[in-house]
């Protein structure tokens, strides 16, 4: 279950529409953390719980894309692990992206819920129809979304973002029914 900062009938009324998940990534799908070697390589952890809601979310019909203001190869091979098309890295804008985003796809803002956790992310948060953010974001990101999540980044918070998506939308239970033979 999420931190509920808008009233929970705004925040299912605003997931029902959702019909893409937008991630940051570091901060968001990972702890925030960069590692690097002696030679520069860099180095990402994701939770596979967090991969595998991005699963079951684009299964029950929502796709999921990225929009990150860092440019990592580790980027294009998680996503291409679980099958997420849109992706945009080295956006120094994020609302630039976005706007390439809602051209890529013909969606509109309010069937975009983005979850973001630094202040870099506020000109997407504050024009998508469903702002998400984690527990350890600034006060200014928290103030300004609808949801905050229980799980920590990078530790199944995107999973607890696609979830609430999925139960609002009323394919959760079909999402596990897949799986309770």
């Amino acid at each position: 279950m999420s931190q509920e900062v808008a009233d929970r009938t705004d925040i299912e009324a605003r997931a029902r529409a959702v019909r893409m998940l937008v991630f940051d990534v570091d901060g968001v799908l990972t702890d925030g953390s960069l590692f690097y070697d002696n030679q520069g390589q860099e180095y990402k952890a994701f939770n596979s719980r967090d991969g595998h809601g991005i699963k079951m979310l684009r299964a029950s019909g929502v796709e999921a894309g990225i929009i990150t203001g860092r440019t990592s190869q580790i980027v294009l091979h998680r996503a291409s692990n679980l099958g997420i098309a849109h992706i945009y890295q080295g956006a120094e804008d994020k609302l630039e992206a976005l706007q390439a985003l809602l051209q890529a796809t013909g969606l509109t803002p309010l069937e975009i819920a983005y979850m973001g956790d630094d202040v870099v992310d506020l000109p997407v948060l504050n024009r998508c129809g469903l702002a998400i953010t984690v527990p350890d974001a600034p006060d200014e990101v928290k103030l300004r979304s609808h949801v905050i999540t229980i799980a920590a980044a990078g530790r199944g918070a995107g999973r607890e973002a696609c979830e609430l998506i999925m139960r609002a939308q009323g394919t959760w239970a079909g999402q596990i029914a897949l799986y309770d033979r």
